[in-house]
């Protein structure tokens, strides 16, 4: 050790760091790199690889490039507030990049095609154009919220094996993320949608009567039934895709919510539900074992069809053929189902906050809410789901203003009872 240290010139160890790192069986000398470690660290994780996919990019894109070559015993919170302000200033020259490239790309468009100067000017913004970096998106506050999770995880592990001491991660600090909240879709909504084009809100929820013009829209497409579930019952994409009949009991109106399809990439694999709140039971109304019934009906017919061909997943939402839904296509084809509907744009997730409003709107119990959707704590549903429906808001403020006896009130009363008998 002593001879490293002087060959490198480097200043002489802590003496307790060297006594603990002796007793730890461990490199007297820390030249391990961040990159080492956390290379080192993704091989040993045994998580989902959707999970690991998802280390992996942070991993590459963000830690590796600002301070994988730091060595992990030397790793500050000075480095990371760098590392951080360096992806913002990344942010500002990606966004004023991407809207160069928007506004050769919209100049380009206003150029006529006939005529050998409009020839040659088209052909030279095409190849400006061709030079300039291709779009690309910023790096969000959840992104950042998930790089500081990852990297914080790893240090973790680094300090249970003794490797390290501090946690720079942990004491770091960067913008919160700020969750948009679910907005409904009112007719003044609506109205300035029908103008502008414009969502108020990444996150916008139907109204009752929104929801059941869409349901009645699809009520002939093949997965009406998936649909049907969602908006009442509020099961996530990957749950109704991977529902199976076992779980599923229509006699007792119930299912249990015990695995899901996730996406990793475009490749689709079976995993358990992401938390242990995640496997629930979700009570079932008459209307929607209805739906399921029938639904399993047809797919009993389309089994027949296919006969030796049909691909028994067991599964209760499937291909014609019965392999397994693709999530994002299962997105792809809602959007498009309710861009033909004409009625306000909505996600598939949001769906679900719908079946959460509605559930609200009933006066069910927030516990019970919460319960149904596979939140964690009540904190989340109340947190999400602040915005309400409108008439249920109303109720509740007439509701309060009837508590306050107000000397005022009752003189409006009694003047409006003597003009009802002079009429």
């Amino acid at each position: 050790m002593l001879a490293e240290v002087s060959g490198e010139k480097l200043p002489l160890p802590d003496v307790e760091e060297t006594r603990r790192r002796l007793k730890a069986g461990q490199d007297l000398v820390g030249s391990l790199t961040v990159a080492e470690w956390l290379d080192r660290w993704l091989a040993g994780k045994r998580i989902r690889k959707s999970g690991i996919s998802r280390y992996e990019t942070d991993i590459r894109v963000h830690l590796k490039p600002h301070i994988g070559h730091r060595r992990l015993d030397r790793l500050r919170v000075s480095h990371l507030s760098e590392m951080f302000t360096a992806i913002a200033d990344g942010n500002a020259e990606i966004l004023e990049q991407n809207a160069q490239r928007r506004a050769a790309v919209k100049e380009l468009a206003t150029i006529p095609w006939k005529g050998a100067e409009n020839r040659a000017r088209r052909k030279a913004l095409k190849e400006a154009i061709d030079a300039m970096p291709a779009f690309r998106r910023v790096t969000g506050p959840a992104t950042r919220q998930h790089v500081k999770a990852t990297l914080r995880a790893s240090l973790n592990d680094a300090i249970g094996q003794q490797i390290i001491t501090f946690n720079p991660a942990a004491h770091v600090e960067i913008d919160p993320v700020r969750k948009p909240k679910a907005l409904v879709w009112t007719d003044e909504r609506v109205a300035k949608w029908e103008q502008t084009g414009e969502k108020p809100s990444p996150v916008m929820v139907w109204t009752p009567e929104q929801t059941g013009a869409f349901l009645d829209f699809v009520a002939g497409d093949r997965l009406y039934a998936m649909w049907h579930l969602i908006a009442f019952r509020g099961l996530r994409r990957g749950e109704a895709c991977g529902q199976p009949w076992s779980e599923t009991n229509l006699d007792r109106h119930s299912l249990t919510v015990t695995a899901q399809l996730v996406q990793d990439g475009w490749e689709v694999e079976e995993s358990e539900p992401k938390t242990d709140s995640g496997f629930r039971v979700v009570a079932l109304d008459d209307d929607t074992v209805g739906v399921l019934e029938r639904h399993r009906k047809q797919q009993e017919a389309d089994r027949l069809e296919w006969g030796s061909a049909w691909v028994n997943t067991g599964l209760v939402f499937t291909q014609e053929d019965g392999s397994w839904l693709h999530p994002g296509k299962v997105t792809d084809l809602f959007e498009r189902l309710v861009a033909a509907s004409g009625l306000p744009p909505i996600r598939l997730h949001d769906l679900r906050h719908g079946a959460a409003t509605l559930m609200l709107a009933a006066d069910i119990d927030i516990k019970i809410v919460s319960d149904t959707l596979g939140h964690s704590d009540t904190r989340i549903t109340r947190d999400i789901y602040q915005s309400v429906l409108p008439h249920v808001g109303k109720s509740a403020a007439e509701a309060t203003a009837k508590l306050v006896p107000l000397q005022r009130k009752a003189e409006q009363e009694e003047q409006a009872r003597k003009a009802a008998k002079k009429g």
